[in-house]
């Protein structure tokens, strides 16, 4: 279900493209952008910080896209997310000693303090490699071609996160046999 959520915002926004152009398909983003993140809160009763920051950027960058009639705003914002994404990601655990990672997952999953460096160090490749790949898409290719590449570039994602599981599922601890146990 969660997958559907965070889905159907660029399953929206491709439709409208189709359908329509750029800029119709921005309103589009920025409006289901906002209907996610009130679903997001009315499940969880909190957002991520991920979460307050994608619909910043989705509303600033969409703004910008339709006052400026200008596409390459739109197309900038995952560059924007992802390389901002990286950069405090990568700031915090080396140059301020701080694993944010661990920080923010840290009450949901138990792994050893190494992992958790190796795991940020991976997310932090992730974002600047999502980035790059943005940005080239939106810089070299046509609006088109980025639009089907924000569709089907979501093999990224889904690559990583389960390569991301795979990684992780060693260092998970079982407690169901230590309740057993006990």
């Amino acid at each position: 279900m969660r997958f559907l959520i965070d889905f159907f915002p660029i399953l929206l926004f491709v439709a409208a493209y189709k359908l329509q152009d750029i800029y119709t398909a921005t309103a589009v983003l920025m409006a289901a952008t906002v209907l996610q993140t009130g679903i997001i809160y009315g499940i969880d009763r909190k957002l991520q910080t991920m979460q307050k920051v994608t619909l910043v950027l989705v509303l600033v960058f969409g703004v910008l896209t339709l006052v400026l009639q200008d596409e390459r705003f739109i197309k900038w914002k995952p560059t924007v997310l992802y390389a901002s994404m990286g950069i405090v990601l990568g700031a915090a655990l080396w140059g301020w000693k701080k694993n944010f990672l661990q920080i923010l997952l840290g009450s949901q999953l138990t792994l050893p303090t190494a992992v958790w460096g190796r795991l940020t160090v991976i997310w932090v490749g992730y974002f600047l490699f999502m980035a790059a790949i943005n940005g080239y898409v939106a810089a070299y290719y046509s609006t088109e071609d980025w639009v089907n590449f924000k569709l089907w570039g979501y093999i990224f994602p889904v690559v990583f996160i389960i390569g991301q599981g795979l990684y992780i599922a060693r260092y998970i601890k079982d407690d169901s046999n230590g309740a057993e146990k006990s």
